[in-house]
């Protein structure tokens, strides 16, 4: 039985390579060649690449209340779907150079929400959309008290306007069941709480 992972990076030719749009994002485009699984090699074919940094996310919770906090906003690649546009989301931002994720979860924690964590327990780290665009997703939760929680936040000159919301964890988990949220960061995340909620409580006592 062969296992995975027989190639790496070095295995891929990138003959050529231009950036064909930058804007706030960038696109490449690149001429490319791997071998294949059968021992052949693949001809040079032409794929565009979304160039974007990578970002962290963050799931609030307070394990005493086993409350979450989520935040609504605006999301321009929902629009013309049958769904409103305004999702609920995690605590979220790019990695700025030379910021760590955990940096930039404290940072955003503040910024997006008025939270402090106490503690950030990493979930994992994912490809957001491996076959087109270069982003990486660093998943955290973190721990806080929601007592004083929620509310109008967002950074005005970054165009953020955000509504965060206190959540009773069962509530939460079912907006997954029934599709009211459906971003891969914040099913990902509460699934993992779901997993993970009776040891974090037991810790907080």
């Amino acid at each position: 039985m062969i296992k995975p992972f027989q190639f790496q990076a070095n295995d891929v030719k990138v003959e050529k390579r231009e950036t064909v749009f930058q804007g706030f994002f960038r696109m490449d485009k690149l001429w490319l060649t791997h071998p294949r699984f059968d021992g052949r090699e693949m001809p040079v074919f032409t794929r565009e690449l979304f160039i974007r940094g990578d970002a962290t996310c963050v799931l609030p919770y307070d394990p005493v209340r086993d409350e979450v906090v989520l935040l609504e906003q605006f999301r321009l690649g929902a629009l013309g779907r049958d769904q409103s546009p305004w999702l609920l989301e995690l605590v979220a931002g790019m990695n700025e150079e030379g910021e760590s994720p955990e940096d930039v979860a404290r940072r955003e924690g503040q910024e997006e929400a008025g939270l402090t964590f106490s503690e950030l327990d990493k979930i994992c780290d994912y490809l957001v959309s491996p076959g087109g665009s270069t982003e990486m997703i660093h998943l955290f939760c973190g721990l806080i008290s929601t007592e004083s929680a929620g509310g109008l936040f967002g950074v005005e000159h970054e165009h953020e306007d955000i509504r965060a919301h206190v959540v009773r964890v069962e509530d939460a988990i079912a907006m997954i069941h029934d599709g009211r949220i459906n971003n891969a960061a914040a099913i990902i995340a509460l699934q993992w709480l779901e997993l993970n909620r009776s040891r974090l409580r037991k810790e907080a006592k």
